[in-house]
């Protein structure tokens, strides 16, 4: 199944039983709150989640945004009428980050029919509602482990043994600037790929074969192994859906940059990839 869908493919979606369950997942790091948003305009029948309150855990020795409790997950998702049996669509304000974290965790909770709405509500061009539906409670329970999910040791054994992708600027890979960690620079042996080289101008992913040419280039491919990290476990998401359309399977490291360096006795390295 494709992990993306376009906003007229959404807006032909045919009426029936099986329409799909829309998550509003607006959220811009350091910004306004995402409701504010939500409130003043969404998609019909879109509820919101709320990505620091509900697609997370409290901050801490996990990173910035490490995975929240499982059972509590599965309650917001029952409260916005989730149901295993029904298609999601998710989306954010056009970045793809946060709609694409809501889709990576649904995915690894056993959900088999979750997509991103293709450059968010920013390529949306059918009518916004401003009241919030009251939808019926959904089903799903969360099974965990769908898919691959890193933690530090295994990060780190990837980036010796297959290929771990940093998400981040270019800049903050190299230890030239952290303008939110408490450390600069990157997991030893990582390369690379900053999340923003994966959509076009218009805010939309590349097409798949693009993506996979950026990828191979990056050393993808032939049954190598592929994990991705970036500062929290939020853009690293894109990152993972951005390979999903592009035919290669990655494991998400979640807690990211904020997870190791928060362990003084990880290794950290500066400078330019290697490769």
């Amino acid at each position: 199944m494709n992990a993306i869908i376009t906003a007229a493919e959404l807006a032909s979606q045919p009426t029936g039983e099986r329409l799909p369950v829309l998550l509003d997942v607006r959220y811009q790091m350091g910004g306004p709150h995402g409701r504010a948003a939500y409130e003043a305009g969404h998609i019909p029948g879109a509820v919101f989640v709320d990505l620091e309150a509900e697609l997370a855990g409290p901050p801490g020795s996990g990173g910035r945004h490490p995975l929240p409790d499982v059972e509590d997950f599965g309650a917001v998702m029952r409260r916005a009428g989730v149901r295993h049996d029904t298609p999601v669509v998710v989306y954010d304000g056009g970045q793809g980050w946060a709609a694409a974290r809501a889709w990576w965790m649904l995915r690894w909770a056993g959900h088999q029919d979750v997509r991103v709405l293709d450059g968010g509500l920013a390529a949306w061009t059918g009518p916004v509602e401003s009241e919030a539906p009251a939808p019926a409670a959904g089903d799903f329970r969360p099974a965990p482990g769908a898919v691959a999910l890193l933690d530090a040791d295994a990060a780190a054994e990837l980036a010796r043994t297959g290929l771990l992708l940093d998400a981040r600027a270019a800049e903050r890979y190299r230890g030239e600037v952290e303008p939110i960690d408490p450390v600069a620079g990157h997991i030893p042996g990582a390369v690379s790929a900053p999340t923003m080289e994966n959509v076009g101008p218009d805010g939309r992913l590349l097409p798949a074969p693009e993506l996979a040419a950026r990828f191979t280039s990056l050393g993808a491919g032939e049954a190598r192994a592929v994990g991705v990290y970036c500062g929290s476990g939020v853009s690293a998401a894109q990152q993972v859906l951005a390979l999903d359309v592009a035919g290669i399977p990655a494991a998400l490291y979640v807690g990211s940059w904020s997870e190791w360096c928060a362990d003084a006795s990880r290794p950290v390295a500066t400078g330019p990839d290697p490769r």
